[in-house]
């Protein structure tokens, strides 16, 4: 299991709020592991023992739709192109739900972003993740939010 900085596990209300804090934990740990030669789709398998890989959806910040599998190779794409950090700003649960904000950065090669980030995390009655849904908020201009698109075919993204 991840450790969870105490900081951050006194800000969860509940079981479901703590493992949405682990799964961001083991992600951030897994992210710095990706820039190690032969990293792969499969190195998530700690991520994914936290997930209902069968049921499991992701919906991101462009709406685009993406499954487990297409999923592992999304995070391998992007976790080796990004040295990426995150703030907890809150955490709460409902009845198979949490929420988490996040403060987060990502640098890139050409550039270093900032943004918030809300997350729905559902979890089946196992309490493993089945449905992810991703919300950003960043300040940029208009025309820089265009300038970088993402090359969905290569995860076979379902794009609403």
């Amino acid at each position: 299991m991840t450790t969870v900085p105490a900081e951050d596990a006194a800000r969860a209300k509940g079981p479901l709020s703590r493992l949405t804090l682990e799964y961001s934990y083991v992600m951030k740990g897994l992210v710095e592991k990706a820039k190690e030669p032969g990293f792969t789709a499969a190195d998530w398998a700690p991520l994914a023992e936290l997930v209902a890989v069968g049921e499991f959806e992701r919906v991101g910040s462009f709406t685009e739709r993406v499954n487990w599998a297409q999923y592992a190779d999304l995070l391998t794409m992007w976790a080796r192109a990004a040295v990426w950090d995150f703030r907890v700003r809150r955490v709460t649960e409902g009845d198979g739900y949490a929420i988490l904000e996040l403060e987060e950065r990502a640098k890139y090669r050409d550039r270093f972003e900032t943004y918030r980030s809300v997350s729905v995390y559902e979890f089946d009655s196992a309490r493993k993740l089945r449905r992810l849904e991703l919300y950003l908020s960043k300040a940029e201009a208009p025309d820089a939010a265009r300038s970088y698109s993402w090359d969905w075919s290569e995860v076979s993204a379902e794009l609403l």
